[in-house]
Parts: structure tokens; C-alpha cells; sequence
């Protein structure tokens, strides 16, 4: 058990968490928030390897970090949103025809989602979620 390397981990998970909130609420743009956004998914779910002392999955992919982890069981929703926030963090980032800005409402329900995970992983992992300011 390692809970200093998760505190971490957390903590950082939640600073990338706060700061997609106040780019929500100052309505910018939605890119931008959902970067913010995977990298606190992807930090939470890496703080549970941490706290085992277990080698951390050199993988951005969502839904293959969650797969490595038995403390947690999503329903289908939840691991659509893993799909959807692995697409926020783009390897490359420049415009094409493709590209376009994440719905407001999708972006809205990945924050919930986001708040959601830290608040299980800090009980799972039994850390006050006070320490992560």
C-alpha cells in the first residue's frame, strides 16, 4: 500500500478536475475543458496502481486503464464516457476536417462523471478528499 504515491496522483487528478470546472463555468472552450478532463480520469484511475505499488500503464486509452482494475465495476454509460474522454486528449492536435469542439451537455456530463470517480477512488482508496487541495 502506497497512499503517498496516490495522494499524488489525486491531487493532481483533482487540480486538472478544478480547472475544467472553472473553464465550464467561464463557458470556454470545450477542447481545451475536455483535455483537462482525461488527464483527471486518467490520473484518478492511475492513483489505484500507485496505492498497490503496481507498475503504472503507459497508456492513455481510458477504458484499457479501467480494464487493468478490479476495485471497479462501470455500467455501460460510465464506459462510453471512458470512450468519449479518451477522444479529448489528441495525440495531434492540429485542425482538420474532422476536428470539431465537444457539445457543451457531453462536456457537462464527463464533469459529473469526473467528480463522481474521484469521490469513489478516495473512498476505495480511503483518502479524505479534503487533502487534495
Amino acid at each position: 500500500m502506497n497512499k503517498t504515491a496516490s495522494l499524488e496522483w489525486l491531487t493532481i487528478a483533482y487540480h486538472d478536475l478544478k480547472s475544467a470546472q472553472i473553464l465550464y463555468d467561464a463557458n470556454h472552450y470545450t477542447d481545451s475543458i475536455g483535455s483537462d478532463l482525461q488527464q483527471s480520469i486518467e490520473k484518478i484511475l492511475k492513483s489505484m496502481f500507485a496505492y498497490n505499488n503496481e507498475k503504472i500503464p503507459k497508456t492513455h486509452d481510458l477504458y484499457e486503464i479501467y480494464d487493468l482494475l478490479d476495485e471497479l465495476i462501470f455500467d455501460d454509460s460510465d464506459i462510453d464516457k471512458l470512450h468519449i474522454a479518451t477522444e479529448y486528449l489528441k495525440e495531434d492536435r492540429y485542425p482538420n476536417p474532422n476536428y470539431c469542439l465537444p457539445p457543451r451537455q457531453e462536456i457537462k456530463a464527463v464533469i459529473e462523471f469526473t467528480q463522481e470517480l474521484l469521490k469513489k477512488v478516495c473512498t476505495i482508496l480511503n483518502i479524505d478528499k479534503s487533502q487534495l487541495s
